[in-house]
Order: C-alpha cells, then sequence, then structure tokens
C-alpha cells in the first residue's frame, strides 16, 4: 500500500517532528539517543513536546515482577546513563494537553501541532484520533511501547519465556480519518537468555531503525509502501508468576552454564569449536548433504573458509585457532584431493583476525580480513604467496566493521560490511552498511543513502563473498537466532543495487541439520566447481 507522495521541492525544508511523552525528565537511554540524534541532524526540526497523561493503572505489574525485574537490571543490565550532546531536556518547553478531549482541548493540541509532519510517540498512550489525523507522516509508534508502566519494562520477556528464535521489532504510524495503524518496517534479532538484555538491545537497534526512516522521509517526503496492518501487539501485562518461575529456572540453568565456560576458558579450553565440509556445487546449487568434512587437525580450529585458485591449484585461507585461544590468525592450506596441506601463517596481528576475503584486481593478489578490533578496515596486499603480505589501504578509520566483502558490479566497485554501533551492546550480526568505492584502495568511499540498508540480526551479516551467476548477483548471509551466532546460512538475491536504493530477498536457508551433531553453520564460499562451508560443533 502507497501511503503519501508530496512536492519534491518539500524535501528542501527540515521534518518538522513533535514528540509525544508521558515525562519531562528520566528518559531512557535510547529515548534519549533518538531525540539527541534528531536535535543534531539539520534534516530534522525538534517542534514540539507534547505531554501526555500516564498510563491507566490496570497495567502496573505485580510487585513480585517489579522486584525481579530491578534485580535483574542491576545484576545483568546494568549501562551508563547516555550523556547528549545536542538535546537537552533541561530548556526544553512541554506542553500539556491532557487527555484533548473537548472542543477546547481539541483546538489547543491542534494549534501545537501546527505544521508538524509527524510525532514520535515516546508515551504509552498516543494523540487522540482528532490529533493524528492533522499530521502528514503521522503518529510514529515502537511495537514495544505498551510494554511497560512507570519505570518496569516487560518488553523482552515474552520471546525468552516462549523460547522464539528471534525477537520482532515493528515500526508502526497511526495516520489517516479514521485513524488507522500500518507497519512501515519490521526487523528480528536474535533472542538474548536475559529478559532485560533482550529488551534493551531491542531498544537500541529500534534507535538505528527510527532515524534509517526518518532518514528516509525527510529525503523523498514519502512515507514508502506499507508492510501491511500492524501486528497484534505482544502482552500489555507483565509476565504471570507462573511465567516468572520458568524464566528464573531458565536464566539460573543459562547463568550457571556460562559460569562453566568461564571457568573452561580460564582453564585453557572453552572456544567454540568449528569444521569444513566441502563439496561439488555452486551458491545456487550446492547440496551440503553430501558434502565431506575436511577433517580437522587437533591443534587447528577452522572456520570463515575462502577458496582460492592459484597457478593450477586450489587453497584455502581460513581463521586459524588452538582451543582455549580468544585471538585468531589468518592460516593458510593447499587441498590435495578433499583434504588440507596445511603451509602455514598467512596473516598475524596483535589483534584477533578473521575472515580473510581474498580477491584478485589488476594483477595483484588482495586479502581483506576481518579486523574490527583495530577499529578500522584493512587490506593487504600479497608480495610472497602465499605467506608474505603487506598493507595496501585502509578505511572506515574509527569504526568498528566486520565480515566484509568487496563485489564488482555493474560497472561499480562496492562494500558490504557490518558495523556495530557503540551502544551497550556491541553487535556485528544486526546491521548491513553498503558503500561505493574505487576498488581495493578504497580513497573514494561514499555511503548507501538509506545505510544501514538492512537492519536484522537473522539476514544482515555476511557469510561469504557475493556471487553473480546468470545476471543475478548473490549474497550468502549468516542468520542469528535460537540464542546462538551463526546458527544458520541465508543464500540473498539482490534486486536492486545504487546509492539511492537497496533491496534483497532471502531465497533460501541453510540450517544445522545436514549433518548429525552440527550446532550451526555460517559462512560460504565457492570457485572452480568446489565449495566450502563451515559448521558449528560446539556452543
Amino acid at each position: 500500500m502507497h501511503l503519501n507522495t508530496s512536492s519534491p521541492l518539500a524535501a528542501l525544508q527540515p521534518l518538522r517532528i513533535g514528540v509525544a511523552t508521558d515525562r519531562t525528565g528520566g528518559f531512557e537511554n535510547w529515548q534519549l539517543r533518538v531525540l539527541d540524534r534528531i536535535a543534531g541532524d539539520n534534516r530534522f526540526r525538534l517542534d514540539v513536546f507534547v505531554l501526555c497523561p500516564q498510563h491507566p493503572a490496570e497495567h502496573k505489574p505485580s510487585p513480585l515482577f517489579s522486584l525481579a525485574s530491578w534485580l535483574e537490571r542491576v545484576t545483568l543490565g546494568r549501562q551508563p546513563v547516555f550523556v547528549s550532546q545536542h538535546f537537552d531536556p533541561e530548556v526544553q518547553r512541554f506542553e500539556y494537553i491532557g487527555n484533548g478531549a473537548g472542543p477546547s482541548g481539541v483546538e489547543r493540541l491542534g494549534a501545537s501541532l501546527k505544521g508538524v509532519d509527524l510525532v514520535i510517540c515516546l508515551a504509552e498512550d498516543g494523540l487522540p484520533d482528532e490529533a493524528v489525523r492533522l499530521l502528514p507522516f503521522g503518529e510514529w509508534h515502537l511495537s514495544f511501547s505498551a510494554q511497560s508502566s512507570g519505570d518496569v519494562d516487560w518488553s523482552g520477556y515474552s520471546s525468552v519465556i516462549e523460547k522464539q528464535p528471534s525477537t520482532g521489532l515493528h515500526l508502526l504510524v497511526r495516520r489517516g480519518d479514521p485513524a488507522d495503524t500500518l507497519c512501515i518496517a519490521a526487523c528480528a534479532f536474535n533472542t538474548k537468555f536475559s529478559a532485560v538484555r533482550n529488551g534493551d538491545f531491542v531498544k537500541e537497534r529500534a534507535v538505528t531503525l527510527v532515524m534509517r526512516e526518518l532518514g528516509r522521509i525527510a529525503d523523498t517526503r514519502n512515507l514508502g509502501v506499507a508492510l501491511g496492518k500492524a501486528e497484534p501487539a505482544r502482552p500489555e501485562t507483565a509476565p504471570s508468576h507462573i511465567d516468572l518461575l520458568r524464566y528464573g529456572y531458565s536464566l539460573s540453568s543459562e547463568l550457571l552454564g556460562r559460569a562453566g565456560k568461564a571457568l573452561m576458558s580460564k582453564m585453557g579450553g572453552g572456544s567454540a569449536v568449528w569444521t569444513l565440509y566441502t563439496g561439488r556445487g555452486t551458491i545456487d546449487d550446492f547440496d551440503p548433504s553430501q558434502a565431506v568434512e575436511i577433517v580437522p587437525d587437533n591443534d587447528e580450529i577452522r572456520a570463515d573458509p575462502f577458496i582460492l585458485e592459484h597457478e593450477g591449484e586450489c587453497y584455502l585461507f581460513y581463521e586459524a585457532y588452538a582451543q582455549g585461544q580468544h585471538k585468531a590468525h589468518i592460516a593458510v592450506s593447499r587441498f590435495v584431493g578433499e583434504k588440507l596441506e596445511r603451509l602455514g601463517v598467512a596473516l598475524e596481528c596483535d589483534h584477533h583476525l578473521s575472515y580473510p576475503f581474498i580477491f584478485r584486481h589488476d594483477g595483484d593478489l588482495f586479502m581483506m580480513p576481518e579486523t574490527n578490533q583495530a577499529r578500522r578496515l584493512e587490506v593487504w596486499r600479497c608480495v610472497e604467496f602465499p605467506l608474505k603480505w603487506e598493507l595496501y589501504s585502509t578505511a572506515l578509520e574509527g569504526l568498528s566493521p566486520a565480515d566484509s566483502s568487496l563485489t564488482f558490479y555493474q560497472g561499480k566497485w562496492w562494500l558490504f560490511t557490518n558495523l556495530s554501533d557503540f551502544h551497550a551492546y556491541e553487535d556485528h550480526c544486526s546491521e548491513l552498511h553498503v558503500f561505493e568505492v574505487d576498488g581495493p584502495k578504497l580513497s573514494r568511499v561514499v555511503p548507501h543513502k538509506r545505510n544501514p540498508v538492512v537492519i536484522d540480526s537473522t539476514i544482515a551479516r555476511n557469510a561469504g563473498r557475493m556471487f553473480e551467476r546468470n545476471g543475478r548477483l548473490y549474497r550468502p548471509s549468516q542468520r542469528n537466532e535460537h540464542g546462538i551466532y551463526g546458527y544458520g546460512l541465508n543464500i540473498m538475491e539482490i534486486e536492486q543495487l545504487d546509492l539511492d536504493t537497496y533491496r534483497e530477498r532471502c531465497i533460501r536457508t541453510i540450517t544445522p541439520d545436514f549433518k548429525p551433531g552440527l550446532m550451526g553453520c555460517h559462512h560460504f564460499d565457492a570457485a572452480d566447481g568446489r565449495y566450502v562451508i563451515d559448521a558449528r560443533l560446539t556452543l
């Protein structure tokens, strides 16, 4: 459903934004982040703060849940208070509207919202319908908005209690006459073991989602295409005592397991164990059930494999580490039949290395490993194959890129990378960013207008190089869900790619049931009819 279009001239003016809230201070971190980013961006203007009544008392959670939630927050969910750079609630004027009922209330509210393009609702209840119909781009809600009362929030609980593989987030817009609620953006995130952390994580991601959609509206003055009517709200009441007991047992078991893993790590064990499988096929027709395992060596755990055909032989570059190690290096081996002959360490640094994306350009051989701990993107050039490399170029200084890939498509170089915002929960699985670049020199890096082009931990993170087959461009991506990093592997088909638009669809998902004993699979590469994937054996 196409929602709204207006004159291109309107896009020259800042998007005028109102805020509906039920408080004048004590904003949550995610709320402060949204307000601070709006205030610091000249595409937007914060016009008015409307103070709404508090939520009805019948939604108040039980004392037992309030105590349990508080204990979990102080032990597992503590985070530093966000300090705004551009937004100061102390100098903000708040207009109290009551319930907005009656002719005088409606008239006063209409005067307050005159010229406002949209209202972001941070209150548990929204504006009256008479006010909503005045807003060209409606009143914006997030799907967790009704799952709180005062300072108690239960938005992260239902997904954990119900053991859902992922936790959904929807951006909802209420608009029109009569007012109707539609979904304009939706995503999902790997469910955490802690409900408080799960809720906080989704709220952090909501900041990025809201800002991306606000930017799109400011640029286009077009609300876009609705994904459909809003789904029924998640529970508006806190978990029952029985649900709370179930959750407490699950959380205790998880914490005991994590304590055991931490003890094993101190004793030199506890590393996640991966193995490799290889077979014959390409990205659009491979069958992992027919793959054979590359039997691992006792002192080398392997993941993130990339194949290279070089001078008539087939080589494999991969992340390598031994049990108990948490800083990996890049190793290289040569295929001898279906087995690997180890050749040595291709690249080692003071920080962790993985994802050795290897490619050719203008007669040279390059590698772009993951170096997010160095807070930049690095490209290395081979000077003596296969064990000697020199730093060739860097980009994205000060950022945290992971699992980056380059592809040359329709006459242009494109960089795909997974950036993590520096929130309380640093995460590289939820956001895909695209840049147009000038090749491996990376001297020209132009961000996509809609970055992050994907917000969703079930499809966003890269899982290997991209392939062009029969005119179609494919992107392997990780499927992170069920509380597992690297649970599954998606094959995404990119349907549109330019600096203004990005569109892809999932055409296939590989789950870790193609061989017995697997817990996950999260990487694919192929060359000359051979493919290789990695598979997780332990958590």
